[in-house]
């Protein structure tokens, strides 16, 4: 494995440590903007991160280069490096980020 894949899993599990940090114990903690703020920041950049990763290890072992990060998910599972519900998940993610992002958008035009 290259460096720059295991820095990149070096850096998810960094956010994700952060992440497990500030995470608040029950809802109404986390309807606090700040804390919200900082916890759908973290989760974008642990998906981005996660998306930057699977494009490295595509690119290591030379599998075809897909257009979109979603594509990414699903050449990683085609080649069986990761599962089907793994696979669905980080989707599934990719789109939660994207929704997360539109709403910003949408307040910071307001």
């Amino acid at each position: 494995m290259n460096s720059k894949i295991n820095d990149k899993i070096d850096e998810v599990e960094k956010y994700l440590k952060e992440l497990d940090a500030i995470t608040p114990y029950n809802f109404d903690e986390y309807l606090e903007i700040k804390t919200r703020a900082a916890c759908e920041r973290y989760f974008e950049k642990i998906v981005e991160a996660i998306a930057d990763l699977a494009f490295l290890v595509i690119r290591e072992n030379k599998f075809k280069t897909p257009e979109e990060d979603k594509e990414a998910f699903e050449s990683l599972r085609n080649e069986k490096v990761i599962t089907s519900e793994l696979c669905d998940k980080l989707k599934n993610a990719k789109g939660m980020k994207n929704i997360l992002l539109m709403n910003m958008e949408i307040l910071t035009t307001m």
